[in-house]
């Protein structure tokens, strides 16, 4: 569709085809009809104007490979002309098919632009791949956490990669350093998680009985004097989780600028970290759409790796 603003664009009849396959019809107009208002689009379905195969749908309907979808004319608005993400540097490819992209997100790097960001990993995907007509994000990572990230090629993939995710059949490990000595080698950790946002307008994350289930899984890898290598196991994938239940625990991550410990995150970046210490090692799920299992890992990241070095050389030269 082509926006002009204050005309009409004449009926369309679209074929819908394995990219758009899965997806709402709702969801799928307000992708295409850029500018027109939710409530247009909600209207023109209730009405009858919109059509699949020549007959009334729902707005729950789910579009079919090979359905026809009548579209009315629409008045748009002229969109805003954002900038083009840059292609820049090729991000590290983990695993690739026609259904699936993994990538080890590098630290740093926001998944999605927004809140103040111009552009992040799927812009940047997008402009670098252009010959793939879909790309979209399974899941999230937060910016400053390196590692795996799973970006869906088909509308069929995407759906029932959140399937597995939202009914925990998917296994996601995190290796990350906290201070002081961990003790216990298992641990299961299950404090509901409540989101809020500061005077400020920042999104934030606390433990309180009025929050969602959350349920973490911590794992102790490694041990020195003064601080602790865990893997952290999701069951459940809430904002900041393993942040958050750690930080409640008395165990902020080194370099946590929300939850951490700040005094120690500056005494951390004189000495060589100079971010957050958390990485997304591991990821096991069944293919969405062959089922066959699948296992991927991504080592610790050098700046991560040199620092784990240097508190082993530390520990051996004080016997």
């Amino acid at each position: 569709m082509t926006p002009i603003e204050g005309k009409s664009i004449a009926v369309r009849h679209e074929r819908i085809d394995e990219a758009a396959a899965g997806q709402r019809i709702d969801n799928y107009l307000l992708r295409i009809a850029k500018g027109v208002p939710k409530s247009h689009i909600y209207r023109i379905l209730r009405s009858g104007e919109v059509r699949v195969n020549g007959g009334r749908v729902q707005q729950t309907y789910r579009l079919a490979e090979g359905d026809k979808v009548r579209i009315p004319p629409l008045r748009v608005a002229e969109p805003q002309r954002d900038a083009l993400a840059p292609a820049g540097k090729a991000l590290p490819v983990v695993f690739e098919d026609d259904a699936l992209l993994i990538i080890d997100k590098p630290s740093g790097k926001a998944v999605h632009g927004g809140s103040g960001i111009s552009y992040g990993v799927i812009e940047q995907l997008r402009v670098q791949r252009p010959e793939l007509r879909m790309l979209e994000l399974a899941h999230r990572l937060d910016r400053e956490t390196s590692g795996l990230l799973i970006v869906a090629k088909k509308r069929s993939a995407l759906t029932a990669l959140h399937d597995m995710l939202r009914e925990g059949r998917m296994e996601k490990r995190y290796l990350t350093l906290v201070p002081g000595r961990w003790n216990n080698p298992l641990q299961h950790v299950k404090f509901p998680l409540f989101k809020y946002l500061t005077p400020g307008g920042e999104r934030r994350v606390r433990v309180s009985e009025e929050g969602k289930a959350a349920h973490s899984i911590m794992r102790l890898v490694k041990r020195w004097r003064d601080y602790s290598l865990l893997e952290v196991e999701l069951k459940t994938g809430r904002t900041h989780q393993i942040r958050v239940h750690l930080a409640h625990l008395g165990f902020p991550l080194c370099g946590d600028d929300k939850y951490g410990d700040f005094a120690l995150n500056k005494r951390l970046e004189r000495e060589g970290l100079k971010r957050m210490f958390l990485h997304a090692a591991q990821l096991k799920f069944n293919h969405p759409l062959s089922g066959e299992a699948m296992s991927f890992e991504a080592p610790l990241p050098e700046e991560l790796q040199v620092f784990v070095d240097a508190l082993d050389a530390a520990e051996g030269a004080n016997g």
